[in-house]
């Protein structure tokens, strides 16, 4: 899962999907770059070195989120993004801290299962094949391998007699059994080539499980109940219900299964604690609605309260999630807020220096607004275009336009709340709102939207501030 991105590589991965910010861009890049160098560095003074966190200091909507998600993604890294606001100290009404490296493990599982269940993919699609065959065309069984047992216990205790029946049965395909008549192997390669797809077939598919609420201690509820569902699934054998699906459907639902029996589950928490250790990101939202100014009392005790929880977690912890113990020294936080009532020196000193690198990130300006219209690779005029166009309207938006509506959404957030580039989604909304009412036409329709469509739809109400205020 390593990637090795230079820092200018980094950021021209990142200007595909965000506009501007170029300052910011070049800090994360460098601070993730810092990774990939220290991976390099002898063992010994390796485990030294511990990442910078980053604290991006800028208003909503001017692509904070966007750019720890980019990231992530580009680097194919465990991410989870909470909110600082979600937690509290002990005694207050609140999630516990070290629930975000618990998720971000669990997103880290995720991410290691989905890889190993792409490298057995072939092997999965095999074994489904097989089950398909020997419910299309069953094959007599032996006497040891068709017995059936009276109770699981039974099942149980006979396991290593029948677990070296399978093994020599697995071992080989369909094809390469000799036993097997041309005609079946005929119908096989049929069936591999999906040539029986469309016809319907009656399977057993396992049932997923239903959750549990034990009355079981430990941190949270949340993880007694997956312990407790965990620990029940492994002891009970697994309900299996009868339905009818097209052969197609029931080999995408047998290779999961296959796939999901092919994974070795001790392997996959190994890799994905280690990759969560030394690849994962946090980033940490609404940073500045838990500073408050020192000495003062009320909701301020419980804002430090919070910093003083995070603190450790930053410093670095050692935190118990069902997968094992999970070390957070070289976890890249990445923390977030406007800033606006409060500063970055009114958190704790021992926080603020948790996070050295400091990104100031600007408002939005006219340029910017058109920039987000026109150019990301997933820009909001392609969406929208991509929309309609599932209804048979097709529209077209002409430069004046384009450039109206960016002035229009600047105006707005000057002289209203800047809430950045959210409030072209508003704009967009209104402005094709009509439009999107009378989709489907009869007939397959182009709409060119023009400037003068722009200031009729919208001009009156971005002149009365106080209609903005509800509408924009």
């Amino acid at each position: 899962m390593e990637m090795n991105y230079t820092p200018r590589q980094i950021v021209a991965e990142l200007d595909k999907y965000i506009v501007g910010q170029q300052e910011a861009k070049k800090m994360v890049a460098i601070a993730l770059r810092n990774r990939w160098r220290a991976k390099q560095l002898p063992e010994s003074v390796r485990e030294e070195y511990v990442p910078k966190n980053i604290l991006l200091i800028g208003p909503t909507g001017v692509g904070k989120t966007e750019l720890a998600r980019r990231l992530a993604k580009l680097m194919k890294a465990p991410f989870i993004k909470v909110e600082a606001t979600k937690y509290t100290e002990v005694g207050y009404v609140g999630r516990d801290v070290d629930q975000m490296i618990r998720d971000l493990v669990e997103n880290s599982v995720r991410m290691v299962k989905e890889e190993m269940l792409a490298a057995q993919e072939e092997k999965a699609m095999e074994l489904a094949n097989q089950r398909l065959l020997q419910i299309l065309w069953p094959k007599k069984e032996d006497s040891a391998k068709g017995r059936k047992f009276n109770n699981p216990w039974e099942m149980l205790f006979n396991d290593s007699e029948n677990e070296d029946i399978n093994e020599a049965e697995e071992a080989k395909t369909p094809a390469e059994d000799p036993d097997m008549s041309e005609k079946r192997a005929a119908f096989y390669e049929k069936l591999k080539n999906g040539l029986m797809d469309s016809r319907e077939i009656e399977i057993e598919v396992e049932e997923a499980p239903k959750g549990f609420t034990g009355m079981l201690t430990g941190s949270t509820p949340d993880e007694l109940s997956s312990n407790f569902q965990d620990m029940m699934e492994n002891i009970m054998p697994k309900k299996k219900r009868k339905r009818r699906t097209t052969v197609g459907n029931a080999r995408k639902i047998f290779s999961q299964e296959e796939g999901q029996k092919l994974l070795d589950m001790d392997t996959v928490t190994e890799k994905a604690v280690e990759l969560a250790e030394k690849e994962g990101i946090v980033f940490i939202d609404e940073f500045d609605k838990i500073a408050g100014n020192n000495g003062r009392s009320g909701a301020d005790v419980s804002r430090e309260g919070v910093q003083r929880d995070i603190l450790p977690i930053v410093e670095g912890a050692t935190v118990s999630t069902k997968y094992g113990p999970v070390k957070t020294e070289h976890i890249l936080f990445i923390a977030a807020g406007a800033f606006h009532v409060s500063k970055p020196s009114d958190l704790i000193p021992e926080l603020q220096g948790r996070f050295p690198i400091r990104v100031e990130l600007n408002s939005l300006k006219q340029e910017d607004f058109k920039a987000i219209l026109t150019t990301p690779e997933q820009a909001l005029l392609k969406q929208y275009h991509m929309l309609l166009k599932a209804d048979n309207v097709t529209i077209h938006f002409m430069e004046e336009a384009i450039d109206k509506i960016a002035e229009l959404a600047y105006r707005v957030n000057n002289e209203t709340e800047d809430i950045g580039a959210r409030r072209l989604h508003t704009i967009l909304e209104k402005l094709l709102q009509d439009i999107s009412f009378n989709a489907p036409p009869a007939e397959p329709v182009d709409v060119t939207i023009t400037a003068a469509m722009v200031e009729s739809q919208l001009g009156d109400i971005v002149k009365d501030v106080d209609l903005s205020n509800f509408i924009l």
